[in-house]
């Protein structure tokens, strides 16, 4: 391996079974440039959006208002120093827990609780949780009761949570349209009136930390399979229409990790390694 500089570019490669694999790495951060080539240039299918929760920081401060000095030069005044200030420091760690298994018999809300089962699922994540030993500082729950349920379960288990709060937002629904489609699913008015509340909570929830925030956090979210799914492909800017191909166990828990320049890094999903095989389910 070799490392050559070049101004303020770094390339490194490496031979590997004959190929050269380069990185180039920009200095400037405002760029975000990490390019990978493979001998000839590779432009991307899709490209990242860092403006995506609408908190990138050059959007936050108001637009530049070009002038002229004296000799014609353009002055920018201290836009650059505004745009530092509102520049988040930390990173958000948001981790998703669905809801233990439920009582699939039940016709209302009140009548969808926990099964033995779920109860026992509950329990086992609090303990991992517990095992973790992060510093929790916010739980959000649903307010349907499988998920209420399984939030006070996590929550005995958990000491110093500042804040514990639940959220109607975060209820199951059908968030869009599946791709591929199912012939079993619900009609579309279904997804015309859950989608826009759950990608409003995925607004609410899912960005970036305030420039305020000075130590990285974790949050847990207590809520639901389709609602996690859809977090998830939004999160990470795939298609929001490919949420149903994914698979969540009862109270697993998926990691998110939203750091302070936008980009999202998914830890788990649907980690639930720390249960025994006969505690498992999918319902």
């Amino acid at each position: 391996m070799w490392v050559k500089k070049l101004g303020r570019m770094s390339i490194l490669a490496a031979a590997a079974g004959g190929a050269i694999v380069g990185y180039v790495v920009s200095s400037d951060e405002r760029r975000r440039t990490a390019q990978a080539s493979w001998t000839t240039g590779y432009t991307p299918s899709v490209k990242w959006d860092w403006n995506w929760d609408r908190r990138e920081a050059h959007s936050l401060v108001k637009p530049r208002n070009p002038k002229n000095d004296i000799n014609n030069n353009i002055v920018n005044g201290n836009f650059e120093d505004r745009v530092e200030k509102v520049k988040p420091s930390a990173s958000r760690h948001l981790i998703f827990i669905r809801h233990g298994q439920y009582n699939l018999e039940g016709v209302s809300d009140s009548e969808r609780y926990l099964t033995q089962l779920g109860r026992e699922q509950a329990s086992l994540t609090g303990d991992r949780l517990k095992q973790l030993n992060l510093p929790y500082s916010r739980i959000v729950y649903s307010t349907m009761t499988r998920a209420a349920e399984t939030a006070r379960i996590i929550i005995e288990r958990l000491d110093n949570v500042e804040e514990v709060e639940h959220c109607d937002l975060l209820r199951e629904g059908a968030p869009v349209p599946p791709e591929p489609p199912i012939g079993s699913w619900k009609p579309e008015m279904h997804f015309y009136a859950d989608g826009a509340r759950i990608e409003a909570a995925f607004r609410k929830y899912v960005h970036r930390a305030p420039t305020s925030q000075e130590k990285d956090s974790y949050e847990v979210f207590v809520c639901h399979a389709n609602v996690i799914r859809y977090f998830v492909c939004r999160a990470l800017q795939l298609p929001p229409e490919a949420w149903l191909r994914m698979t969540l166990h009862n109270g697993s828990m998926t990691h998110i990790v939203v750091r302070p320049d936008g980009r999202v890094g998914m830890w788990h999903l649907g980690e639930c390694g720390y249960m025994p095989p006969e505690k498992l389910s999918r319902s």
